[in-house]
C-alpha cells in the first residue's frame, strides 16, 4: 500500500486473517487491541494539555467542540452527549460536529468528509470565538472537513487541537495549540480505523472530558456529585451518593435531595454543614464548585 499514513499501512500480523478460524481471529484482534492503552499513555502530556485547554475554555464561558467525520465524528458526538447526564453540564458546554450532519451518526456519508468549506461553515454556524477550544479528530490526519473546520476556528480566534493516529507533520504541530498522536499501528483490517484508532480516540476523549470535569469540581472523591435528578436512575444514584458521603439512610437521603432541588452537591453541603439550599449554593460558588473545599476531603 503506497501510503505514508500509519493508519493505511498493512499489518504484517494479519496478512492471512482470511484463513483463520473464529477463535484465531478473536485472539489476533485482542492481541492488537492490547497495543492501544500503551500508545495512549505515550501521549499523556498532550492529553493533559488538551484537558487544561478545555478547562480554561469552560472557565472563560467557552466550549469544547469536537469536529470529525465518520467514526471520529461519531465518537466526538458520543463523548459530548454523555456530559449532561453524567456531570450535569449544559448541553452547549461540550459539542460535537460530524461531517454530513447528525444523519451521519446512523448512516455513513463518506463523501461528506471531502469538503473543507463545509467544515468551516459548521464552525461558523456555531459562532465559535476566542473563548472556545476546538479539537479536530482525524485518525488519518488528513480529513479535509476537519482541517477546514480548524482553519476557520483559528481565524475566529479559538484555540485548536488535532487528534490523529499517524505521526503528525511538523507544520501541523506548529499550527495548533496541542496535537495528540497515539500511534496504535496498522489496523488488523487495513484502513479500518474504527478499530484500534477508534478505541484510542475514545480513551483520549474520555480522559480529556472526565479530567476536565474533575478539575471543575464536578467530582467529590471519585463520586459523580454534580448531577441533577432527571430520571429514576439518577434519583437512585443521587440517594446512594448521599448515603455514602453523609452516612445517612435512604429516607434521609431522599429528603435532603428534595430540599436541594435534586442537586446532589448542594445536598452534600446541606447535610454536612446543616445549612439551607441557598447558603449551600453560595458556599459552592465561592469554592469554584469544589465540594472538598467546603466540607473537607471524602475519605
Amino acid at each position: 500500500m503506497l501510503d505514508h499514513r500509519l493508519t493505511e499501512q498493512r499489518n504484517p500480523r494479519s496478512r492471512r486473517i482470511d484463513l483463520l478460524s473464529a477463535l484465531e481471529i478473536t485472539d489476533l484482534i485482542n492481541s492488537e487491541d492490547q497495543k492501544v492503552a500503551p500508545a495512549v499513555a505515550e501521549e499523556r502530556e498532550t492529553i493533559a494539555r488538551a484537558m487544561e485547554l478545555a478547562v480554561d475554555a469552560f472557565r472563560r464561558g467557552g466550549r469544547l467542540i469536537y469536529v470529525g467525520a465518520g467514526t471520529s465524528g461519531r465518537l466526538g458526538v458520543l463523548d459530548a452527549s454523555e456530559m449532561p447526564p453524567t456531570f450535569g453540564t449544559d448541553p452547549e458546554m461540550v459539542q460535537g460536529i460530524i461531517a454530513g450532519g447528525y444523519g451521519a451518526l446512523v448512516r455513513a456519508r463518506e463523501g461528506a468528509e471531502d469538503e473543507p468549506e463545509d467544515g468551516g461553515a459548521a464552525v461558523e454556524e456555531l459562532a465559535v470565538g476566542p473563548a472556545d477550544f476546538v479539537l479536530g479528530i482525524a485518525t488519518s490526519g488528513t480529513t479535509p472537513f476537519v482541517h477546514g473546520a480548524l482553519a476557520s476556528a483559528r481565524e475566529l480566534g479559538a484555540r485548536t487541537g488535532l487528534l490523529l493516529c499517524t505521526p503528525p507533520p511538523p507544520e501541523v504541530v506548529q499550527e495548533h495549540d496541542v496535537v495528540l498522536a497515539p500511534l496504535v499501528g496498522p489496523e488488523v483490517i487495513t484502513g479500518s480505523t474504527r478499530m484500534k484508532a477508534g478505541t484510542a480516540t475514545k480513551l483520549v476523549l474520555n480522559t480529556i472530558t472526565t479530567g476536565a470535569m474533575v478539575l471543575l469540581g464536578k467530582v467529590y472523591g471519585n463520586l459523580m456529585v454534580d448531577l441533577k435528578v432527571t430520571a429514576q436512575k439518577l434519583q437512585d444514584r443521587g440517594e446512594r451518593i448521599l448515603m455514602e458521603t453523609l452516612d445517612v439512610d435512604r429516607d434521609r437521603a431522599r429528603e435532603l435531595l428534595g430540599e436541594a432541588g435534586g442537586h446532589v452537591k448542594s445536598a452534600i453541603v446541606m447535610g454536612k454543614l446543616g445549612v439551607g439550599r441557598e447558603e449551600a449554593r453560595r458556599l459552592l460558588e465561592d469554592a469554584e464548585g469544589l465540594v472538598a473545599r467546603v466540607v473537607g476531603d471524602l475519605l
